[in-house]
């Protein structure tokens, strides 16, 4: 049975959980979209998949920075209640090029907190998954989570 577009439902899902026909058709479509390959036969050739396979998932299947399309997301944070940790996090964020819309906090509790952050990322310099790397190194930030993209 095939779905609406409306009833149809989204998940954001760890790359090392996906098949190796997935992993080898989002190599197949990004050489497609570079220009490393002058057809389908010739992109899933070099990755070694056939092209039932590709045709299968090619519609089905997109690298999180190309779902990003309305330029907004929002950031889920658990940080240590520090002296400047807010300011740090945001400095993170607005040097990648980001806007910050809206920003939450909670009171902190146990010597930690929750910050969620809702971001413009139109004007971003650097890739969603470098920021998320560069904020994930901060040593006060224990976690950060991806709760929505798009507008």
């Amino acid at each position: 049975m095939k779905h609406s577009k409306l009833d149809q439902k989204f998940y954001l899902v760890r790359e090392d959980v996906l098949s190796e026909a997935m992993r080898k058709t989002l190599d197949a479509k990004e050489l497609l979209e570079r220009g490393k390959a002058e057809s389908v036969h010739d992109a899933v050739k070099q990755v070694d998949l056939s092209r039932s396979a590709f045709y299968k998932y090619r519609d089905t299947i997109f690298p999180f920075h190309t779902i990003v399309k309305e330029r907004l997301i929002t950031l889920f944070f658990y940080i240590e209640d520090r002296s400047g940790t807010l300011s740090k996090l945001l400095s993170v964020v607005a040097s990648g090029g980001c806007n910050v819309l809206t920003i939450h906090q909670t009171i902190p509790l146990q010597g930690r907190a929750n910050v969620t952050l809702s971001l413009n990322t139109a004007e971003m310099e650097i890739s969603i998954d470098m920021l998320l790397e560069r904020l994930r190194m901060l040593e006060f930030v224990e976690k950060v989570d991806v709760l929505s993209s798009g507008g």
